[in-house]
């Protein structure tokens, strides 16, 4: 349900994309009656905006042409930064669709002094990634915004969750952090349902409330990037593996991704502990760590890290 004040606004950014607008398009737009579409048209008059009313055949509501309203004073990094802000939120799912990415980036141009907005729209048109990054699963604005309230507030949330299998539950959560990893958004969290520590994806989360009771405090020292990466690492495959890198633990977390295994300090070198879904695929990692390295288990990788030492051999 839009506030009187989100209405108003809604209203002057139907009136600044349209020509004319008629009533009936405003009340369906705000949710409301033709007559209390005309109180917020007279309210908009009021604030000085010059809204005028035609009528007949054709007729409706529109900004007098030529009227502007003042420019967003933003300097030039700001712009950047906010313009780059909305084109990086929606790579990473949050917009949901490019269409919500599209109409917040034209609505930013629309209020900017005209040089700046050209050399805005210039940025965005030729800026490229070296870095491909994964397709966002899409996530609500709202739902992101609900868990981030309930965080700051310190309170417990009530969702509809639904599990990798495609199973629906409800769940009572105290929610410690938002992370984004690889497109996707997490929520690390206490359920209490299970009373154990979990790790969730936002975009299977459904009907997100705020509850008045307070949220479980944390564990000491909490780090909800740390956690996350941990989880994902942790993630069931077929295949435990272990090998022994002969680095110290500081090169191998440059070379290894946290989301990807667990590292540990062995005598100065670097104990890897992994679960994979192929063994052959392992073997291809290792190989590129560019490093010596003990396979402990299972003894069936040795077997794949043999195999491509001998196909590499082979094509050399």
């Amino acid at each position: 349900m839009l506030t009187p004040t989100a209405r108003l606004f809604e209203l002057l950014e139907l009136l600044q994309t349209q020509t004319v607008t008629t009533g009936r398009e405003i009340a369906d737009r705000l949710q409301i009656d033709p007559r209390t579409a005309r109180r917020y048209v007279a309210a908009l008059q009021a604030l000085g905006i010059p809204v005028e009313g035609q009528r007949g055949v054709g007729g409706g509501y529109r900004i007098r042409p030529g009227f502007r309203l003042p420019p967003l004073m933003l300097s030039d990094d700001e712009a950047v930064v906010v313009a780059l802000g909305v084109v990086t939120a929606g790579r990473l799912g949050l917009a949901g669709s490019s269409d919500v990415a599209d109409g917040a980036l034209a609505k930013i141009h629309r209020v900017l002094p005209d040089e700046l907005r050209r050399r805005v729209e210039a940025l965005e048109t030729t800026l490229a990634f070296t870095t491909s990054w994964p397709r966002g699963a899409p996530v609500p604005g709202e739902t992101v915004l609900r868990l981030a309230d309930g965080i700051r507030r310190r309170r417990r949330l009530r969702v509809s969750y639904r599990s990798f299998s495609g199973e629906p539950s409800r769940r009572e959560l105290s929610p410690y952090g938002l992370v984004v990893h690889a497109g996707r958004w997490y929520l690390p969290a206490y359920d209490h349902g299970r009373e154990d520590l979990r790790t969730f994806r936002v975009d299977r989360m459904r009907r997100v409330a705020i509850r008045p009771e307070p949220a479980r405090e944390p564990p000491d020292g909490f780090d909800a990037v740390a956690h996350v990466s941990t989880s994902l690492a942790r993630v069931t495959w077929p295949h435990e593996v272990e090998v022994l890198l002969d680095l110290p633990v500081e090169d191998a977390l440059r070379r290894v991704p946290g989301t990807l295994a667990e590292l540990s300090e062995e005598d100065g070198r670097t104990l890897l502990r992994m679960r994979v879904s192929s063994l052959d695929w392992m073997a291809s990692v290792l190989a590129g760590l560019g490093c010596e390295f003990t396979v402990r288990a299972p003894a069936e990788l040795r077997e794949s890290v043999r195999r491509l030492g001998e196909r590499l051999a082979r094509s050399s």
